[in-house]
């Protein structure tokens, strides 16, 4: 795959370590890893990360932004989900998510939303099953170690760096933004460093 074809460069994804995954792996996972390290870190396929990315924006594009919420237990990805919701009007949810949020009208917290975008299946895992009981799709950032069970979409990266997941919420929100016209192609208005902290 060419540079050209990639949402930003090689180099950008290797900096970010995007594609840097964990000692363990699951069966769900192996397809999108690349190598294995001889530290036994597994290495993700850089191709496959910038394809799913954009696959994940297609999937987003075909709802309004207020129809979207982003969910987050850890803490590490709290500043690009609250900016990927800035950047798009999304709705967002950071921190441990309580049962019930997207299916008890009743509760002060309840959230109604028509596709669930999850930083990490495990700690976010409240919110798919949620998800499940209400019929709505789940896009799941997924790293080596997660499983895929009731996910629709996975997306591989490394879901535990606040610079992965800046880089990761940055192009999802700018694809999505030029999908649904609300900029024109290269007018987004942010750059990947204001999703994460230095």
């Amino acid at each position: 795959m060419s540079e050209e074809t990639l949402l930003v460069p090689n180099d950008e994804y290797l900096k970010s370590g995007i594609h840097i995954g964990t000692k363990f792996r699951t069966k769900h996972m192996s397809n999108f890893i690349y190598k294995t390290r001889p530290d036994r870190i597994s290495v993700l396929n850089i191709q496959q990360i910038d394809e799913r990315l954009k696959m994940a924006a297609n999937m987003l594009s075909n709802y309004e932004p207020e129809d979207i919420l982003v969910v987050c237990g850890r803490e590490n990805g709290w500043k690009a989900v609250r900016k990927f919701s800035e950047a798009i009007g999304a709705k967002h949810f950071q921190g441990r998510y309580p049962p019930g949020v997207l299916t008890n009208p009743s509760l002060k917290n309840f959230i109604e939303a028509k596709i669930l975008l999850v930083v990490d299946a495990w700690p976010d895992r409240n919110a798919i099953k949620d998800a499940m009981k209400v019929g709505i799709p789940v896009i799941a950032l997924s790293d080596t170690n997660n499983q895929a069970n009731n996910i629709d979409l996975v997306v591989p990266a490394n879901n535990k760096g606040k610079k992965s997941l800046g880089l990761a919420f940055y192009l999802m929100a700018k694809q999505y933004a030029e999908k649904k016209g609300l900029i024109k192609e290269g007018e987004f208005k942010y750059k990947a460093e204001d999703f994460f902290d230095e």
